[in-house]
């Protein structure tokens, strides 16, 4: 079982990118819930660990879960209302985004108790390592479920706006590393953090993946390794999610510290850089099932 730590929100993206006045169109999003999403449409077995809202967008986004296979047993719920995130779509596909996140619901998370002895992987990262205090919570279960020796993937997915102390926000991120089986994070989270690839594995981490944009994928390993692969080729339509769909092929060829170990990346990061593509040519983050990558591959 892979779990899935961190925020669940709504996303509302603009209907015609580049009227700011136009209307915006709800998504369930967050970029540990669209891995999470990710993951079971791809056929792994995957557990969402959260505090959901009670109100009409809480419901949607479990509603979301349930059908792409994923376990809720961890999700907490809480009267306070959903996160939501407002989308700016530039003219390549990427997007921006600004944060309603105050009181909600996601916040509140609480460390539960030791997850249950089938997991074998937990991923975290985005908003629910900022926000307190729901951050420092999150941050004691990457420690805690590292030390018994689960696999841990860890995607920083920077967003500025959110954090109040870029430097303080950095040397937490440095504090993290020794308990990072898997670092993934987009070369603009790379230059946002400081430091070197170099100096990340030697903190811990096992293996690196940078994602590039149009550029592909590279992967570092902490025994010298380097193999990259190209982006998948297709018409963008928008990035969202993308970089969540990276995580998720990425744990679901690796969910396990062996399978690390013993990783054939080029072929990893071939069949992740594949899901990524198929999720940029769909509107909002709709990451494909096992069936449509195999049928595209």
């Amino acid at each position: 079982m892979i779990v899935v730590a961190g925020e669940s929100l709504i996303d509302l993206v603009p209907r015609h990118p580049g009227d700011p006045l136009g209307p915006l169109v709800p998504r369930p999003g967050g970029g540990p819930y669209n891995t999470a999403v990710a993951l079971g449409r791809l056929g792994a077995g995957a557990a969402f660990c959260s505090r959901v809202s009670t109100d009409g967008f809480g419901e949607a986004l479990l509603a979301g879960l349930h059908s792409a296979g994923v376990d809720t047993s961890l999700v907490q719920r809480g009267p306070e209302p959903t996160t939501l995130a407002v989308a700016t779509l530039a003219p390549d596909g990427s997007a921006r985004y600004g944060f309603y996140a105050d009181g909600t619901a996601d916040r509140l998370f609480e460390l539960p108790p030791q997850l249950p002895p089938s997991v074998s992987a937990l991923a975290l990262g985005t908003c629910s390592l900022v926000l307190e205090p729901g951050a420092s919570a999150y941050e004691a279960l990457l420690r805690r479920e590292s030390a018994r020796g689960v696999l841990t993937l860890l995607d920083p997915n920077i967003r500025p706006g959110l954090i109040p102390d870029p430097d303080a926000y950095r040397a937490r991120f440095r504090s993290w590393l020794p308990h990072v089986s898997l670092l993934k994070l987009s070369e603009e989270d790379a230059l946002w953090l400081g430091g070197t690839v170099t100096e990340w594995l030697a903190a811990g981490p096992r293996a690196v993946v940078l994602t590039r944009g149009a550029g592909g994928l590279t992967v570092h390993t902490a025994r010298g390794a380097e193999h990259s692969v190209p982006a998948g080729r297709v018409e963008v339509v928008d990035t969202i999610g993308a970089g969540d769909t990276v995580n998720a092929a990425l744990l679901h060829r690796l969910p396990t510290a062996r399978a690390l170990a013993s990783a054939n990346w080029p072929e990893v990061l071939g069949y992740a850089s594949r899901a990524a593509a198929m999720t940029c040519a769909r509107e909002g983050a709709q990451p494909p099932t096992a069936k449509e990558l195999a049928a595209w591959a």
